[in-house]
């Protein structure tokens, strides 16, 4: 197992990167799908997990993201779960999700999902300059929404693909 950069390059431990694995226990492509086996197996044999991870010194590995979730803002890679752990600890904040949105100068930017916890009273201005007395100025959100739930799954796990659409639709 090793965490590698964008360029396939291995980081060194401490930094985030991309999982990847190898073994006789990994899986040697998909069936009838070379393009996708192309695509997630390395020809070496490296499994490409999709998972963003940072490693210790030991070899512990510590799942963070995903890199489908990962954005850039103005040439910073931004993981939405930390930026969304962060805002957890907000007071008044019950559950918070983290996309990236288009943005004419950055690239994009993060607007943060909120559902407040009960009886909590947060506006989006209030949010934001708590975030950026908390947070790197490029992980704050721009933009922030409140739902009174989030779409999730089966397992519990926030839906960001119906985020995603509903950010779309805001701004058709």
């Amino acid at each position: 197992m090793k965490c590698v950069d964008a360029a396939g390059e291995t980081v060194v431990p401490g930094e985030p990167g991309e999982i990847w694995c190898r073994g006789f226990n990994v899986m040697r492509g998909y069936l009838d799908n070379p393009e996708e086996t192309a695509r997630a197996i390395t020809a070496d044999g490296w499994l490409k997990t999709g998972d963003v991870g940072v490693m210790d010194t030991d070899g512990y590995v510590r799942i963070t993201d995903r890199i489908k979730d990962m954005f850039i803002v103005g040439g910073f890679n931004c993981y939405p779960a930390e930026i969304e752990n962060s805002l957890c600890s907000m007071p008044g904040v019950a559950r918070a999700a983290v996309i990236g949105v288009a943005d004419e100068r950055l690239g994009e930017v993060a607007r943060a999902y909120i559902v407040p916890a009960p009886g909590a009273t947060l506006d989006e201005a209030g949010v934001i300059d708590w975030c950026r007395a908390n947070m790197a100025n490029y992980k704050v959100p721009r933009s922030v929404r409140f739902l009174d739930a989030f779409p999730l799954n089966a397992g519990g796990k926030v839906l960001k693909t119906e985020l995603r659409q509903l950010s779309r639709k805001e701004q058709a």
